[in-house]
């Protein structure tokens, strides 16, 4: 059976417009469930504004467009934290609250337990890492059950399961700050995540933006590229395959990938998957590669190499808040002063984008 992905060229002037008929082009229509609370999923890999990391405002407020103009109106916004991101400091200044809050859409919180609550579930499917990495019990938000959800990652590359995009998004959505245990099983984990999200939910969707694409060891500390594209699809597999082929990887030579399909979650052979819209922007080569930074390179360490027997004395005790201080000292205060920051200036200096997010930056209060 054949999947559909949707990939349009855009333009600042007309990304909004261009992001509806991507939906449509994609079938988010037939996808999501008419009247269910449609939740938002977007994509804080970074609280800081960093061009390729996080989902962009416009594609925040294009895809509400879309939804909205399809009769999905009952909107929610879901966001999480990790150990190196402030959901409410990521929101603040990467724009969405000017969005949100022109549109009327409640934010909910899955890292605050006054807001929501985790509930113990028991999977149908067959899990090929959660029950062993969670033996007491796997735990998912409770406000998920019965809901439609639309993922609104980027296209950038990650330097534990290479590329990243809406299976990776469901990561800290459905699983709590507890969540860095499963990294030695992550392309398991994001398999296992997705038969969770297919008995939960009433109906799945993702748009990517592939406006400025991140390069190099994300999902942080990367270089930024310019592509101009979107794209957008319900088979959450086909477009994290897509988008790998677009960056230069084989999809099929990717774990989680090749997993999801074996297992028929979705397709991830590009020969089964119908590209729409701009075909020939599908057919681009990026050749992007992944790399290392200081933190993948104690993590290669600690998770897949010699001391990842230790795990439980590393992550499971009081000590793992030594790795955590030093993942957040290394990312806000060495790499972000010294690398990151020029790099954002440069995004908003001279890439139109950087125009059109310092727009978004300007009529929200307090952004900055």
């Amino acid at each position: 059976m054949r999947s559909r992905v949707a990939v349009v060229r855009t333009r600042p002037e007309t990304v909004l417009a261009d992001i509806g008929r991507l939906c449509g082009l994609a079938g988010l229509k037939d996808a999501l469930r008419p009247g269910a609370t449609t939740i938002l999923k977007d994509n804080i890999s970074w609280h800081y504004p960093f061009p390729g990391a996080n989902t962009t405002p416009w594609q925040l407020e294009g895809t509400i467009q879309a939804l909205r103009a399809d009769g999905l109106s009952d909107l929610v916004c879901v966001q999480n934290n990790t150990v190196v991101t402030n959901p409410k400091k990521g929101e603040r200044l990467n724009g969405y609250l000017g969005v949100l809050e022109h549109y009327g859409i409640p934010v909910r919180y899955n890292c605050d337990p006054d807001d929501l609550k985790w509930v113990r579930y028991e999977p149908k499917g067959e899990m090929l890492a959660l029950h062993k990495i969670f033996p007491h019990g796997i735990h998912i938000p409770e406000f998920f059950f019965g809901t439609n959800i639309v993922h609104l990652p980027t296209a950038k590359c990650h330097i534990y399961t290479t590329t990243t995009g809406a299976m990776k998004n469901a990561f800290g959505g459905l699983l709590a700050t507890r969540r860095h245990y499963t990294h030695t099983w992550i392309h398991e984990t994001l398999v296992d995540l997705l038969t969770i999200q297919k008995e939960i939910h009433t109906g799945l969707f993702a748009v990517m933006d592939g406006t400025t694409v991140g390069n190099g060891p994300g999902p942080r500390t990367m270089i930024p590229v310019r592509k101009d594209v979107m794209l957008a699809a319900a088979d959450q597999v086909a477009i994290d395959a897509v988008s790998a082929r677009m960056m230069g990887f084989d999809p099929l030579s990717i774990r989680y990938l090749a997993l999801a399909q074996e297992r028929g979650l979705g397709v991830a052979d590009p020969r089964d998957i119908e590209v729409v819209g701009d075909v020939d922007a599908a057919s681009e080569n990026w050749r992007f590669s992944v790399g290392d930074n200081l933190a993948s390179r104690v993590g290669d360490v600690l998770w897949f190499g010699p001391l990842k027997r230790l795990q439980k004395l590393f992550f499971h005790t009081p000590l793992v808040y030594v790795f955590v201080a030093g993942s957040y000292f290394y990312h806000d205060f060495l790499w972000y002063p010294v690398l990151g920051r020029r790099r954002v200036r440069e995004f908003l200096r001279t890439s139109p984008w950087g125009a059109l997010f310092a727009r978004y930056l300007s009529s929200q209060a307090g952004a900055v």
